[in-house]
């Protein structure tokens, strides 16, 4: 018999009320077995072979009113096909039935009535009604919530092979709800649905791999889930794997790859991917640079809610990179972080309430913000609080608090949180004066290049206090002080190249030290100038400059300058008198430099 001869033959039996046929042929023409698919016609059959009571008919019925096969979508109308097969004891119709109660289709919503369907289902054993009764047990959606029965329910329904009940049944194991806790039996289940190329499912193995949680941890094997789910379109994973090649874990590190997996899972909305290509194109790692662009995709990430984000964009518009600089935009941003509890944010919009940059300025209203950011352990927050309370700035004047938080900055390294505990120290101010811990901190900012620190343990070599004197220790610390600029370093370099203490006697270096310390206005160099001036020492004798040099010094409020300087004038014609006052005129108009 051919297969036309087998169609004919059916057809026939169906037109003649063969219930089998009719279900048969049906069948046929819903998948298009053997005749093309026609959706139509195998309602008509269904109908025909479901109005005889069968209960296959029926369901089948049930599920094209579901999807609005052959017909327009009608759930009511599915409903009463499901019921009429589930009545049977059909049990797919007794899940469908549960399904749409639960969801409310075609009726009112109705958790109890979908418990109960989904029951009756399950315990023929069908797998999806299996899961939906355990996530319901476990949501606790028509029953009291109950994460081991729930878990029973997804086991059925896992070994049965139905790849979200798998995934469902990792995620169990892996936090060890209504289980004991099992990160090995978790990754058993993931595998299982990774199989069936199910990309969470790839997605959790990678994270497992790349934790160490019920497998040696192994970046390369993260890697390789992470690609296949990540090809699949899943953010989480693109983002991951993103974050694998930035940091070359498991695969070579590549930032043009970095930037490529960003670029997907960002597209896709994931804030820590948006974050991240902000981070790069900021950065101009794997891509150009690109400050607007990384604003950009910070604006996004900020939008979601996201700290880093916002903090990110804050900054960008605090520095004007990427975008008009606004300090009133870069405030707003902190703050919105800082209420997260961001502690960067935190700090930063203190320093914004400090200063007065985007917000009216308010000194209270820095120390709350130092105050929680300190708490956090930021210790330039803590430096800050010190700050305040040792200059009675926001708060009543405390020697002993600014003590207790520059200490917590200090122990974090904080160079001048070390220098200003060491002030205290030396004044004894809001603790025991202690000449000797204060040079212990002096050193430790110092060789943090903290020039006041520099500075002040030069002065303690240079007169014996808190350490034995020793003017070449002394000298050094000067010089690397002088080197950052420091015009009081730069005059005492000066003196000891003068009287040859701690370094060897040259007067011609002296006077280059005097001359950087009075461009910056120090009237103790400008004095000693004029005397090198006046004496030749070191320069050439000039009496018109000495003349200039001790009046600017006498400006600047030095004692004997006047004395010296109307000393010098009776060596001079009023002439080049004239000549030194306008040369001290022009170099105090200049802010001291050019002066020579």
């Amino acid at each position: 018999m051919t297969g036309n001869d087998a169609l004919a033959n059916l057809k026939l039996a169906a037109a003649q009320g063969d219930i089998l046929a009719q279900f048969t042929l049906g069948a046929m023409y819903h998948q298009g077995h053997g005749v093309v698919r026609d959706y139509a016609e195998a309602m008509r059959l269904f109908k025909l072979a479901a109005a005889q009571g069968d209960a296959d008919a029926q369901f089948n019925l049930g599920v094209m009113y579901d999807k609005g096969q052959g017909v327009v979508q009608d759930y009511a109308e599915a409903m009463r096909w499901h019921k009429l097969a589930a009545a049977q004891g059909h049990a797919k119709a007794q899940g469908n039935l549960g399904v749409m109660y639960r969801l409310g289709e075609g009726v009112v919503q109705n958790y109890a009535e979908a418990l109960r369907w989904n029951k009756l289902a399950a315990a023929q054993g069908d797998a999806h009604a299996q899961n939906t009764l355990g996530v319901m047990y476990r949501r606790g959606e028509g029953v009291a919530q109950n994460y081991a029965e729930g878990a029973r329910w997804i086991k059925l329904a896992a070994a049965q092979g139905v790849v979200g009940a798998q995934i469902t049944l990792g995620a169990i194991y892996a936090m060890g709800q209504g289980v004991t806790q099992d990160y090995g039996e978790a990754v058993k289940w993931f595998k299982s649905a990774a199989a069936q190329c199910n990309a969470s499912a790839q997605f959790n193995l990678g994270d497992m791999y790349r934790k160490g949680e019920g497998v040696v941890q192994d970046y390369a094997e993260a890697a390789r889930w992470y690609t296949l789910a990540a090809e699949q379109g899943v953010a989480n994973a693109q983002l991951n794997l993103g974050i694998l090649y930035d940091t070359g874990q498991g695969v070579e590190q590549n930032d043009t790859e970095a930037v490529k997996w960003f670029k997907l899972a960002a597209a896709q909305g994931d804030a820590d991917a948006q974050l991240s290509l902000g981070v790069s194109y900021h950065s101009g790692q794997g891509v150009t640079q690109d400050y607007a662009e990384a604003a950009r995709w910070y604006k996004l990430a900020a939008a979601q809610g996201y700290a880093d984000a916002q903090f990110n964009l804050g900054t960008s518009y605090l520095t004007g990179q990427g975008v008009i600089q606004d300090y009133a935009e870069a405030a707003r941003w902190y703050k919105l972080a800082a209420a997260q509890g961001y502690v960067d944010a935190q700090f930063n919009l203190g320093t914004s309430y400090l200063n007065g940059q985007g917000v009216i300025q308010d000194y209270a209203e820095a120390i709350r913000w130092f105050k929680l950011a300190a708490a956090q352990g930021h210790a330039s927050a803590q430096y800050r609080l010190g700050d305040s309370y040792d200059n009675g700035r926001g708060v009543r004047q405390d020697y002993v608090e600014a003590v207790k938080w520059y200490k917590l900055a200090a122990k974090q390294g904080h160079a001048d949180a070390q220098t200003n505990l060491a002030i205290m120290y030396e004044n004894g101010e809001g603790v025991e004066q202690d000449q000797a811990e204060a040079v212990k901190l002096y050193k430790l900012a110092a060789a943090q290049g903290n020039v006041n620190a520099q500075f002040s343990l030069a002065m303690s070599y240079a007169n014996g206090k808190g350490v034995e004197q020793d003017q070449s220790k002394a000298a050094k610390w000067y010089k690397l002080a002088a080197a950052q600029g420091d015009a009081d370093a730069q005059f005492c370099l000066g003196v000891m190249y003068c009287t040859g203490q701690g370094v060897t006697l040259d007067e011609v270096e002296a006077v280059i030290w005097y001359k950087l310390a009075a461009a910056q206005g120090n009237a103790d160099a400008m004095f000693f100038l004029a005397m090198s001036y006046d004496n030749g020492q070191g320069i050439a004798q000039d009496y018109t400059r000495a003349h200039m040099c001790f009046d600017l010094a006498a400006t600047g409020g030095y004692a004997n300058a006047v004395e010296n300087r109307d000393r010098v004038a009776a060596k001079m014609t009023p002439q080049q008198i004239a000549k030194a006052q306008k040369m001290a005129r022009e170099c105090q108009a200049r802010n001291f430099q050019d002066c020579d």
